[in-house]
């Protein structure tokens, strides 16, 4: 057939191979041809991987494990420090700093409610704002979103993570405050000024600043976190299962509900208890915003109230050394208990549910 060359592969035996017919050799003038049916040499082994020396291994071992002890020293050495420098307010209040809200460095009269309840209120509303809100930014970016948007709109999301929180503070004073009192306290002082439990939450000046005020603001702060982290934890979820249960005819609610949520919760709580973490320790945009006031005479959310970042912004350059001091001291250690405890909280609820979906299995 045109010059070609037939070649059969005989078994042991000699006789036809393993996958039937009889083909005829057909090997001539090969040598005249240019071909060459030489037997070659097997192949050498590859050369083995040279053995690392045994005090490479031991000093990795070394670094490594000092990196985990030196991290836990540094833990160790902080709550130190903190319980030192806050012992003399420790020794004069007690566990009742705790629920007392006078603060008078005049008379040497501390206590921390004031602080605590403002960190606390502006971090939940924070949450209670970014959470749903990133979560549909997640939602968009990995499941409705268009291929040409979703790489754009995910890199200025992530840019908005960038930007310092003094700016934040900045436009939420100079831009973000009058526009709240126009569009939304005066409104809402119009709407519900007489009904009896109501009005408290929206009594106060006029004047844009407060705890709502800095909630918002932490809550811009935070969604760029918390939706990144949504958005990563949604795309680790496998193909397969969500192709399946579109195959099966579900919703994109309902496979993100019951098939993403599920597959990423441990990654999604994470994200929100990152967000939480940034906004408890939030300075400057809060010092900007909240109004600087030691005051709970009223649950307004449009009351200028304080936190505990901002109380030690303020006040630790310039407090005397003694009882302020030790009581600034103080809140930097409730602070740290804070983070603390709602940390604890979120391992607990991670292994809640770990065991409920072990239960429904």
């Amino acid at each position: 057939m045109n010059g070609a060359r037939f070649i059969s592969f005989l078994g042991p035996s000699g006789g036809p191979d393993a996958w039937g017919g009889t083909v005829s050799s057909v090997i001539s003038d090969h040598r005249a041809d240019g071909f060459s049916l030489e037997r070659r040499e097997p192949m050498q082994r590859p050369p083995s991987m040279k053995e690392s020396p045994v005090w490479i291994d031991k000093l990795f071992s070394g670094l490594a494990h000092s990196a985990a002890i030196l991290t836990l020293l540094l833990l160790f050495a902080i709550i130190g420090s903190l319980v030192i420098g806050a012992w003399p307010a420790i020794a004069e209040y007690g566990l009742s700093f705790l629920w007392h809200s006078e603060w008078d460095p005049v008379q040497n009269k501390f206590g921390g409610l004031v602080m605590i309840y403002g960190t606390v209120i502006t971090s939940v509303i924070a949450l209670v704002i970014a959470v749903p809100v990133s979560f549909g930014i997640a939602l968009f970016l990995t499941e409705l979103s268009p291929g040409w948007l979703r790489r754009p709109l995910g890199i200025a999301i992530e840019l908005l993570a960038a930007v310092p929180s003094i700016v934040y503070g900045m436009w939420g004073l100079l831009v973000f405050s009058p526009v709240l009192v126009k569009y939304v306290q005066l409104p809402l002082q119009a709407l519900v000024g007489d009904v009896p439990y109501l009005r408290v939450l929206v009594s106060g000046s006029p004047v844009g600043i407060g705890i709502l005020s800095a909630g918002i603001i932490l809550a811009i702060m935070i969604i760029p976190f918390i939706a990144s982290v949504m958005r990563d934890v949604f795309e680790v979820t496998p193909p397969m299962l969500k192709e399946s249960a579109y195959a099966l005819g579900s919703t994109t609610w309902e496979v993100v509900s019951k098939v993403v949520l599920p597959f990423t919760k441990t990654g999604v709580v994470g994200g929100i208890m990152l967000g939480l973490g940034r906004a408890i320790g939030e300075t400057m945009a809060v010092t900007f915003v909240i109004g600087n006031f030691n005051q709970l005479n009223s649950l307004s959310l449009f009351e200028a109230a304080n936190s505990i970042t901002s109380a030690l912004a303020n006040e630790f350059a310039e407090a005397d050394p003694g009882l302020h001091q030790a009581s600034l001291m103080y809140l930097g250690l409730v602070l740290f208990l804070i983070t603390f405890i709602v940390l604890t909280m979120s391992k607990l609820m991670l292994n809640r549910l770990r065991k409920n979906e072990g239960g429904n299995s």
